[in-house]
């Protein structure tokens, strides 16, 4: 990384466009991938929008396990803990995103009990964070990490002070949330309402009420047909197509269904991820659903475990090409591969089966709802991992995040 504390370059754009860029700059598809990897070098996910508890059963990490995963907001790398793996490896191309982490690490090993963690990320709207960065965790950061949450933004505030002001209204995805919440009260809805539900059915009578129709305005429709519109989700051109499922379906269309799983596949008593969607908030403290790692009965486990956590900015392919063959035994791909070429999906398994010793396990989600591997990852290179298919199944219906089309488990062959 060439940052130093005064000058914070927020993501390499050599690998973001690595990563994202498939097509000539000068073709529309083109410029929409500059757009994207320009939106995307900022702060994306305050939150990771994919469920730790779903991963972990999926897992099976035990005192031994060496997993590598995507650290997005790193929410779930933190919530990981909790099942006590011997390291985690956090990989992101967003140096916002490792910020965000190093963050939470140096927050769980030193700020003195729950509440105040919790405070910190569960509420995060409170002036006392700021004494508490300044106080307690500031020092034990690294010049890069402080010059980011001490540099200052466009409103000239330092970014630090999101956590006084609800850190969850900030990044793309929190902006994405806001403006879905303005656009469904111009049409009609109203998103918290959703969160007077006492029961699932009436979240459902709620959700066809209040929600259901705004889907339907022509408006809205038309907004979100323009690959553009998704930006604020992290999701990139090629993924917009794989949930249109190459344009065979109109987007407020497939909108509309994720929408209302989310709102009513899960009792709201136990699904933080709605209360975030249709809150824009998590409950106040023991009043409801968190992510694990901000589970009172968790704390102590976090913090004593903090430091088995190694946070590093680069692309999954170039960290495992560097790494013992054998050395690893769990894989989190979040969507990323959603994003990728056949050229880079290949690489990055010959490096994931490489450095996998035998019964490894590998979980990743798609936009759409079959895995994406069969037929474009060479035979050789899949015929030494097992697809199991009714594990994945059982895990996506356990989802909560309930946005993705499919979630699947492979398992290195002995």
């Amino acid at each position: 990384m060439n940052v130093t504390a005064k000058v914070f370059e927020p993501t390499s754009p050599d690998l973001l466009s690595e990563a994202v860029h498939q097509n000539s700059a000068l073709s529309f598809a083109g410029i929409l991938e500059r757009t994207f990897t320009f939106a995307f070098r900022s702060m994306v996910y305050p939150q990771i929008w994919e469920d730790p508890r779903a991963d972990m059963e999926a897992l099976e990490l035990t005192p031994q396990s060496r997993l590598v995963t995507i650290a997005s907001g790193g929410c779930n790398v933190m919530s990981y803990l909790t099942a006590n793996p011997a390291r985690i490896y956090a990989i992101d191309l967003n140096q916002t995103h490792i910020a965000l982490l190093k963050l939470k690490v140096a927050a769980a090993q030193h700020l003195p009990n729950h509440a105040t963690f919790y405070r910190f990320f569960g509420a995060a709207n409170d002036r006392r964070n700021i004494h508490l960065y300044n106080d307690l965790i500031a020092q034990h950061l690294d010049a890069d990490t402080r010059g980011y949450w001490e540099g200052r933004d466009l409103t000239g505030r330092r970014r630090i002070s999101r956590f006084a002001r609800n850190f969850y209204h900030f990044g793309l995805l929190g902006r994405f949330i806001a403006t879905g919440h303005l656009a469904a009260r111009i049409f009609g809805a109203n998103p918290k309402r959703m969160l007077d539900a006492r029961t699932i059915e009436e979240q459902r009578e709620i959700f066809a009420r209040e929600i259901a129709p705004a889907f339907e305005h022509p408006v809205l429709r038309w907004i979100t047909s323009n690959r553009a519109s998704l930006f604020g989700l992290g999701i990139p051109p090629v993924q917009y197509d794989a949930l249109c499922n190459g344009g065979s379906r109109r987007m407020s269309d497939v909108l509309r269904e994720r929408s209302e799983r989310l709102a009513t596949g899960f009792d709201l008593k136990d699904n933080y991820f709605a209360w975030q969607a249709f809150g824009r908030r998590y409950p106040a403290q023991g009043e409801g659903p968190c992510p694990p790692y901000l589970d009172k009965a968790n704390f102590m486990a976090v913090k004593a475990r903090a430091n088995r956590v190694n946070v590093i900015h680069d692309n999954m392919i170039r960290f495992l090409s560097n790494e013992p063959a054998e050395s690893l035994d769990r894989y989190v791909l979040l969507d990323a591969q959603d994003w990728m070429d056949d050229a880079a999906l290949n690489a990055l398994w010959q490096e994931i089966t490489r450095t996998a010793r035998p019964g490894a396990r590998v979980i990743f989600r798609t936009a759409g709802e079959e895995s994406i591997l069969p037929g474009r990852v060479s035979d050789a290179t899949l015929d030494r991992w097992t697809y199991d298919a009714a594990k994945s199944a059982e895990i996506h219906n356990k989802d909560r995040s309930a946005i993705y089309g499919g979630f699947h488990l492979y398992v290195k062959n002995a």
